[in-house]
Order: C-alpha cells, then structure tokens, then sequence
C-alpha cells in the first residue's frame, strides 16, 4: 500500500505522523512510505532520515495521492482539495470543528478514521491518551505562566514556599487530562481540586496522585463554589467523540476573580466553558469578565519532539494493520472500527452526526 505523511500547516504545528523508525516498519513490511518534504522537520526529523529508513521524500501533491495518509491534525480549508476516497488516518474532532469539514469528507468519500475515537478492549482511547496526558501537564505549566503579574494575571505563583502552599487549582474532569494536570500542579506545591465523575476512583486517584489532593463531585452547585476563588481553573472534560458540555457557565466564570486563568483543554471538541473559544499558538489567550483564557486548539504542538515521539509509538501498530489490511483492519477489531467517523458518505460515528445534525446520513460502519 502506498501511504502518504503529510507535513502541518495549522498554526504552528510541528509535529508528524510517523517517524522515520516508523517508516522504516512499513518500508521492511513491503509498503511505499511517501513523506512530504520537511514534514518531521519541526520534529527534529530530517529528510535524511526518512530516505535512509526507504521513504521517498515528495510534494505535498504526491504525499496525499496515497491509499492511507497519515496526518496529526484535521485537514484546514486549504487542504480540503487534496480529499478523495482515500483512508485518512488524524485527530478529527469532527463534533468540534467547522461542519464544511464533514460535509466534504462525505461528498468525497473520504475513509475519516479519527485517532481520538479508536477504542481498546477495556473501552479506553489509546491513540488520545498520549496527547491528552502532555496537554494536561501542559496546562498547569501554561496557567502557572499567565497567572504572572506581567501577564495581567493575578499575580499568584503555584508551588510551594517554604513549607506553605500557595495557588488553587481546580481542575474539571479525572480522566487522563485530568490526573496528568493534577499531578503536575501537586508536583509544583499548589493547593488541588479535583472534580470527579466516577466516584468509585477517589481512592485510587489520591493514591495515584497525592495525599493532599482535594476530590469533589462535579456538579454546578460545588463548581459555582470552588471556581470564585481558584487562581487556575483546568477544563478536562471529554465524552467520546461528542461536543464537549458547557459545565463551566457565563456566571460561573463572572463570578470568578480578576487575573485568574482558565485553560480549556477541551476546546478541541468545542470547550467545556461557556465563555471559551478557539485560539493558537500565535494568539493564545482573551479575556472575558477579567479572566484570562488559553484555549489553542493543538497544545502538544508546543513541544512536537516529545509529542510526536510518544503519538507514533501508540498509532504505529494501528498504522500497520490498516497498511496490510485496508478496512478490513476496521471491521476486524470492533474497537478500531470505533476510529470511523465517516465512511462511503455516511457519518458513521452517531455522536458526530447528533453534533452536527448529520443524523439522516448516519449509519453504523458495520452495515457498510
């Protein structure tokens, strides 16, 4: 199979889908490896390396006339031109981005397999888990930043001071978003919140990630309550493959104080806080009643090295099955076929369709 990498072209993007050690694989197992030129670069991968593991290194034209291409992030307008019936195998987050996306996807054709969607056995998201545990890290680490007085932000250093903590955090969400932004923040000194779902994991969680750390349910009286004061607020919510709930509204973040940060890292799938929109790397941040907002769109972008290193390693095995098997791969393993958003024109994943008021093209991919 030929299979295409294509270099980023959202703002600032730096990272690839596949490392030269990652052609290499498919090269060894008989498949065309066809890597845009300066595609890993931001990564630290040149050219070279790619020619050396027996990629061919060619146009951005040539690198999507490929039976499977691999990117990182969802296609932008300008590429929409290069989608056929080919399989495209990406971060989508179709529920959360413009619907023109969608819609050429399905009038193309285009075999839409989404990194975020794909499931293991135990029902986990292998392929997101790597990115959302950088971008959990991430957030405090940025937060602390904004929280500079030099920034607008209140002032208020997250860490520990001679034996006393200072700065609360309050973070939304315990899934790996949520745990890896906890541990960071406790691992700085900071005073931690966090809101669960599934109250059957507090134990685990305090013994997976701190004693100190403070657990709440996660509801809109206890948030109303725990956000007027927090100096870091970290949105860490996420339902698979659907648009992120507003569980952080207008008045919450009114009532909280002047140079407080939040950082949204459910933004991809639309924002879990009312008053949030998408931002870059270029442009990170707004403020709204005061308070200060990041909410870019690829947050791992920031450090391509070790994002690309740890998102190959996951998607590479995933990458290899679809090289020697096509769809069949996807109707093999259930959970991979759980990757499919959209397929021969339909949408085949229900959440994205219910998001988009897609639901009269939707159809279950095991019926395709």
């Amino acid at each position: 199979m030929k299979v295409g990498v294509i270099k980023e072209i959202k703002d600032k993007e730096q990272r690839v889908a596949l490392t030269p050690a990652g052609a290499k694989t498919l090269h060894k197992a008989g498949h065309t490896v066809l890597v845009q030129a300066g595609a890993g670069q931001g990564s630290g991968f040149a050219d070279a390396q790619y020619c050396d593991a027996g990629a061919h290194i060619v146009t951005v034209e040539q690198a999507w006339d490929a039976d499977l291409v691999l990117k990182v992030k969802e296609p932008l307008a300008a590429e929409y031109h290069y989608l056929q019936e080919q399989i495209l195998f990406t971060y989508f987050h179709l529920a959360g981005v413009p619907k023109t996306l969608t819609d050429t996807l399905l009038k193309q054709k285009t075999t839409a397999v989404a990194y975020e969607t794909v499931e293991d056995a135990q029902g986990r998201l292998p392929l997101l888990a790597p990115m959302s545990a950088i971008a959990g890290n991430m957030a405090v680490t940025i937060g602390s930043y904004y929280l500079a007085k030099f920034n607008h932000g209140k002032g208020v250093q997250l860490g520990t001071v001679l034996g006393t903590r200072y700065g609360k955090v309050v973070i939304i969400g315990d899934g790996v978003v949520g745990q890896h932004a906890a541990r960071t923040a406790d691992g700085m000194g900071a005073q931690v919140f966090l809101g669960w779902r599934d109250c059957s994991k507090a134990a685990q969680l305090k013994r997976d990630i701190s004693p100190a750390l403070v657990l709440f349910e996660s509801t809109a009286e206890t948030l109303l309550q725990y956000l007027e004061d927090a100096d870091l607020v970290v949105g860490a919510v996420l339902l698979h493959a659907a648009k992120a709930p507003h569980v952080v509204t207008e008045e919450m973040v009114q009532r909280m104080q002047p140079g407080s940060v939040i950082v949204d890292v459910s933004i991809d799938q639309g924002g879990c806080v009312a008053t949030s929109r998408p931002t870059s790397h270029s442009d990170p941040v707004f403020e709204k009643y005061g308070v200060i907002h990041y909410c870019v769109t690829n947050m791992p972008g920031a450090y391509p090295v070790t994002s690309t290193m740890a998102l190959t390693s996951a998607t590479l095995p995933y990458v290899l099955q679809l090289a020697h098997q096509g769809p069949d791969a996807l109707r093999a393993d259930p959970g991979f076929g759980k990757g499919v958003n959209t397929y021969r024109g339909f949408v085949t994943s229900k959440p994205v369709a219910e998001a988009l008021g897609l639901l009269s093209q939707y159809k279950e991919f095991a019926s395709l």
